[in-house]
C-alpha cells in the first residue's frame, strides 16, 4: 500500500469499447424487459394529428356580426372558420 490512502492507480483503468452489434443490443432489451426496465425511446408522435386547417385569420368584427357569422355557424353546424372559407370563395369567385 501506498502512503496515499485514497490515491488511484491510473494505470490500472483501462477503457473498453462496448460490443454495439445488433444481437448483443437485443439481448440486453430483452433482459432488461424482463427486470422491469422500459424503452426509453419514444414510440411515435402523441398527441392529436395536425389538422389541414392551420392559418388562423384573427379578424376584428362589430359585435353584431360576429354573432350572425356564430349563428349561421350554428345552424350549419359547423364551425365559423368554415363559414368565413365559403364567404372567401363566394367574395372571390365574384371580384377576382
Amino acid at each position: 500500500m501506498t502512503g496515499k490512502p485514497f490515491a488511484v492507480d491510473l494505470g490500472k483503468m483501462r477503457s473498453r469499447r462496448k460490443d454495439i452489434s445488433p444481437q448483443k443490443v437485443e439481448d440486453l432489451d430483452q433482459a432488461a424487459e424482463q427486470h422491469g426496465f422500459i424503452s426509453r425511446e419514444t414510440k411515435g408522435k402523441r398527441g392529436r394529428k395536425p389538422s389541414p386547417r392551420t392559418g388562423q385569420v384573427h379578424a376584428k368584427v362589430l359585435p353584431h356580426i360576429s354573432e350572425e357569422i356564430a349563428e349561421e355557424a350554428r345552424r350549419r353546424g359547423v364551425t365559423q372558420g368554415v363559414v368565413i372559407e365559403d364567404a372567401w370563395k363566394l367574395y372571390s369567385s365574384k371580384f377576382r
